[in-house]
């Protein structure tokens, strides 16, 4: 794979490798009446996880490493409001030696141009000694093959 630079936001949905609907709940509306920014975070978050554990099999709490934030942004291009769903696309900007640092696409409806784009770089490290470790062959394999 070559390896990416920047996390450059992809404007199509089926240029994600990965899709998940993130359902927004009455609550998540702010006093502006849209989604506020904090639950697109944990859209994005909730979906690079539900890869990692359901599609990778990664094991977050009885590991041989896990995979902290060091960095996360997001940039908004129009709101969402309750009810609306979020289906949230997932591919690997780039691949390093101890990171991955994910791309994300947020849409809502019918429209193919993102809501919202965001990006994730995971760490990968020791749960005992927090010092960062490769990020695990088989899980780069799966990152390089579903992803990239």
């Amino acid at each position: 794979m070559s390896e990416r630079t920047d996390p450059a936001p992809t404007t199509r949905r089926q240029e994600y490798g990965y899709r998940y609907t993130f359902a927004t709940r009455w609550n998540d509306n702010d006093q502006y009446g849209h989604v506020n920014n904090v639950v697109y975070y944990e859209a994005m978050d909730t979906t690079i996880n539900r890869w990692l554990i359901g599609e990778a099999g990664m094991d977050p709490s009885g590991g041989a490493q896990m995979a902290v934030c060091a960095a996360s942004s997001c940039t908004f291009a129009r709101s969402v409001a309750y009810p609306d769903a979020l289906e949230v696309g997932l591919r690997a900007a780039r691949i390093g030696t101890t990171s991955v640092t994910w791309a994300l696409g947020l849409f809502s409806g019918d429209d193919d141009a993102p809501a919202a784009t965001g990006s994730f770089t995971h760490v990968f490290v020791d749960p005992a000694t927090l010092r960062p470790v490769a990020v695990p062959a088989a899980l780069r394999a799966k990152i390089e093959a579903d992803l990239s």
